[in-house]
């Protein structure tokens, strides 16, 4: 591992957050001299962000935390067009109101991750929409769209890839890498920014970012990524059988994304510690050290503080003791993601499947069906081997709810109203 002088090197470094960085060294002896400012962008595509995002959220918050001022990019601009990137086919084109929608449900996350407004380095949340809905078409082609090579673009991945594959890119996706790079140029116009961070699949638009600013303004700018977060089985972080991770509690509740994190697997603990919490290393190195039983102490605390960091310090708690209530005690607790059903329609009959859906544990009915035949699904702890089977109002305990489990670590009530 290089050995950076910037403490914000150092941190990213030592936790796992670097893949690439552009003039490493020019970049260290910058931050090592005073603060800096560097941004990432978020696109508007959905009302949360999920936990895929959470890598370059902690990357602005370790930014802040070393002295150096973040930027929050929002894309009300660029969600126009779509991010190819990683894609194999177009998104889905929002409208205005839809990504001002999204646009509010995502900002509400970066207050608790970023200090604004106050201190010596407050965090700064802009909006491309801001400088792009406003361009004249052909002033931008003249004055940025001149610097671009189209053979040079050809060669990116978020091109190359969708093209190898045989799959279509329109032209819209092909002006988003140039949009993005006058992000970038803009930025450091209007507050001196000289870094952009984000995942390693960007790693060709930001560089276009840097090229441009060379060209445009003689400016030296820097990229820095992060690797692709898979889990130790290959899964992409933060996609589970019943959808994406949310950050938004009204999306997923405390309790739910505090057993995502319970339920990590053996080996990515250490490193999801790094990079998801902020535990020091030296304790961090301890609890990598557990092994057998043991190692479950390690991911409550993994879960505690991931969940701490997104919800508070309180709803962390409450769904680390709701967990032991259910999981140590064999109680129900009131706290257990419910799905409230009306005891008519209850009286009537919800079909297994149905409700393994409705609970959040699968994404489809065929999905419940596979885990009922592998024995994972349990009514009351009893395991269900009937993929027919209903649940009516003689399925309810003597605390007036139905316990829904998928697995050993996954519970939900049903409840009549």
């Amino acid at each position: 591992m290089t050995a950076f002088k910037s403490d914000f090197l150092q941190v990213l470094a030592s936790r796992g957050f670097i893949h690439q960085v552009s003039e490493p060294e020019d970049l260290d002896r910058l931050a090592a001299a005073g603060p800096i400012t560097a941004y990432i962008g978020f696109d508007c595509t959905a009302p949360s962000l999920h936990v895929g995002s959470l890598v370059q959220i902690m990357m602005l918050r370790w930014l802040q935390k070393t002295g150096h001022r973040p930027i929050v990019l929002m894309g009300g601009g660029t969600t126009r067009v779509g991010d190819p990137s990683g894609k194999d086919e177009s998104r889905r084109l929002l409208d205005e109101e839809a990504i001002e929608r999204n646009l509010n449900g995502i900002r509400t996350i970066f207050e608790k991750f970023l200090e604004f407004g106050a201190g010596g380095n407050p965090a700064v949340m802009v909006n491309n929409a801001d400088w792009l809905n406003t361009l004249n078409y052909v002033d931008f082609l003249r004055e940025v769209g001149r610097h671009f090579s189209v053979n040079r673009m050809l060669t990116f991945e978020s091109v190359k890839l969708r093209l190898e594959r045989h799959q279509e890119l329109s032209f819209l996706e092909f002006n988003y890498m140039v949009l993005q790079a006058y992000d970038f140029v803009e930025l450091y116009r209007r507050y001196g920014c000289v870094l952009q961070m984000g995942g390693s699949d960007q790693w060709g638009n930001i560089v276009n970012g840097i090229d441009l600013g060379r060209r445009m303004h003689n400016a030296q700018l820097f990229a820095l990524t992060s690797p692709l977060i898979t889990t130790a089985s290959g899964a992409k972080m933060g996609k589970t059988a019943a959808g994406a991770v949310w950050l938004n509690p009204d999306m997923v509740s405390p309790y739910e994304y505090w057993q995502f994190w319970r339920n990590t697997d053996d080996g990515d603990v250490a490193r999801f510690l790094k990079l998801f919490t902020e535990l020091p290393l030296d304790e961090i190195d301890r609890l990598a050290q557990l092994r057998g039983q043991e190692i479950n102490e390690a991911k409550k605390i993994l879960a505690t503080e991931a969940t701490a960091m997104v919800h508070g310090r309180a709803a962390a708690e409450a769904a680390a003791e709701t967990a032991r209530r259910t999981f140590e005690e064999g109680q129900f607790a009131d706290e257990l993601p419910t799905l409230e059903i009306a005891r008519e329609e209850l009286e009537k009959g919800l079909g297994i499947l149905t409700a393994n859906v409705q609970v959040g544990f699968v994404s489809s009915t065929s999905e419940a069906r596979r885990q009922i035949r592998g024995g994972g699904v349990r009514v009351n702890d009893r395991p269900v081997t009937d993929e027919r089977m209903v649940l009516t109002t003689k399925d309810l305990t003597p605390e007036g709810v139905i316990k829904l489990s998928l697995g050993r670590k996954r519970h939900a009530l049903v409840k009549p109203v």
